[in-house]
């Protein structure tokens, strides 16, 4: 049984480095800022009795993630994490700009040279957990709550995946793309098919799925139709070959292409802007399928998806089911600060920085 599954049973408070599994050259300082491992070095050496409170926060509306596996880092490669005192919020928290999420209180030595691991661990899963949710907030604007598929894959290097899916899982993402992503949370990676699928056959997009149906029959059947750049005309092909075995179409129209329909149909351009996924090709393509009595496949559309285009789609009431987002979601643009700000119990730190006690802080067994 997976730790989340006892978590959320309760029989656990925290994920541990059973989940994480942390490169053990943490241990030899890899991957610490030098400085952070001279201070150590000097306050062992000329201030062994020195107990000093770190506090963590950053500057934005945030949902919060990350301190499971920075609270499972500190217990894993601190020295004596048992004399640690450590308190802090839970992944999912909403935390507002200055709010302190975690604090360890004890000799500097034993911690300080993971500070910038744990700014880091917060900043990135912080980040990534805070876009999905205003994401997926986005996907609800039309009243209805359009799931969200995490599909991160080529946007960063392999080596995220697992964090950056449980990010996406803390955020509200519970649909991603590879097994790594999911394996913090329990569940396997979804997904149908590429363009090299169609490409292997020769575009013939309904030669490809009945391959892919053949070859899968237990998994849903959603059709990539964008290949041709027709999707009208492929829908309807691979609807009218399947019927009811069909459950969705995928759009993943290139912004640089206008697709056929509006070559076909000339009369509805000079409104909009016809290139890649628009609304007004969604909108006829569920006319098209509607009309054929294909009320029953949905549309999942991808490409360059973020939260303010999704909220567009949404506030028009564009018929999309399922969004597919990647890139946007992984931006990074929240910043962890670790600062000292208590030394022997006494207030001290830098200028414009100050103990912050949060009321909301839980003490870590």
């Amino acid at each position: 049984m997976k730790e989340i599954e006892l978590k959320m049973q309760g029989k656990i408070n925290r994920l541990t480095n059973n989940t994480f599994k942390f490169d053990e050259r943490v241990a030899e300082g890899w991957f610490s800022a030098v400085y952070f491992l001279k201070t150590c070095e000097i306050a062992e050496a000329h201030r062994s009795d020195n107990v000093v409170k770190m506090q963590f926060f950053q500057k934005k509306h945030a949902v919060l993630c990350g301190t499971d596996e920075a609270i499972a880092l500190i217990k894993t490669f601190a020295k004596n994490p048992e004399e640690l005192e450590i308190y802090s919020l839970k992944d999912g928290d909403k935390i507002e700009p200055y709010e302190t999420v975690l604090t360890i209180e004890g000799p500097y030595q034993n911690f300080g040279s993971l500070e910038g691991l744990i700014d880091g661990i917060l900043g990135r899963r912080t980040s990534v957990s805070t876009n999905v949710y205003n994401v997926v907030k986005a996907a609800s604007t039309s009243g209805v709550q359009k799931p969200v598929i995490f599909m991160g894959d080529r946007d960063d290097h392999f080596t995220q995946q697992a964090g950056d899916g449980y990010a996406a899982y803390i955020g509200g993402s519970t649909a991603q793309a590879t097994h790594a992503m999911n394996e913090w949370w329990g569940k396997r990676g979804m997904g149908t098919m590429p363009h090299a699928l169609i490409q292997l056959f020769e575009g013939d997009v309904v030669a490809a799925s009945r391959a892919y149906y053949e070859q899968y029959p237990e998994d849903e059947l959603i059709t990539l139709v964008d290949y041709n750049n027709d999707v009208i005309t492929d829908s309807l092909k691979v609807a009218r070959e399947f019927g009811d075995t069909l459950k969705g179409v995928r759009i993943d129209t290139s912004r640089t292409l206008v697709d056929q329909y509006f070559w076909r149909n000339q009369d509805e351009l000079g409104t909009f802007d016809p290139r890649g996924v628009n609304p007004e090709l969604i909108f006829a393509l569920r006319k098209a399928l509607d009309d054929e009595g294909y009320q029953h496949v949905k549309i999942v559309v991808s490409g360059g998806f973020n939260e303010d285009r999704i909220r567009g789609f949404e506030e028009r009431q564009v018929p999309v089911d399922i969004y597919g987002v990647g890139s946007s979601l992984l931006n990074i643009h929240i910043g962890f600060t670790g600062d000292n700000v208590l030394l022997n119990g006494k207030r001290e730190a830098k200028k414009g920085r100050k103990h912050r006690p949060n009321p909301r802080l839980e003490k870590v067994e």
